[in-house]
């Protein structure tokens, strides 16, 4: 098992940058790609981003690209993202996801292993 601890979200102006951060602990010396996925009000689930196990490679949303950055220190058991010149379409809730495989699953609905999420809130 692998558990997910997400913070950093919170309430941001348009344009403004916040990270996220994500603590896993339980099973890390497993092989695990990790992601970012997040809910808008009202909508489904949606991929954001996704960093290999050694970090090597990543993927992330068209929405994300340009904007977002995801990283991960093995050491700490940690990944963050990155998310600069945010917009109101941002807000969302954004979860820590996990899932034991060496490649970069890009579907949200792959992930075995969830955090709780943190509100990301963007004003305009």
């Amino acid at each position: 098992q692998v558990q997910l601890v997400e913070s950093g979200g919170g309430l941001v102006q348009a344009g403004g940058s916040l990270t996220l951060s994500c603590a896993a602990s339980g099973r890390t010396d497993i092989s695990l790609a990790m992601a970012w996925v997040r809910q808008a009000p009202g909508k489904e689930r949606a991929f954001v981003a996704v960093i290999n196990w050694n970090g090597a490679s990543t993927a992330y949303a068209d929405s994300a690209k340009g904007r977002f950055t995801i990283s991960r220190d093995n050491a700490k058991n940690t990944i963050n993202l990155q998310m600069n010149s945010l917009k109101p379409e941002d807000t969302a809730v954004y979860y820590c996801a996990a899932l034991r495989a060496t490649s970069l699953p890009t579907r949200w609905y792959q992930y075995e292993y969830w955090g709780q999420g943190t509100q990301v809130t963007v004003s305009s």
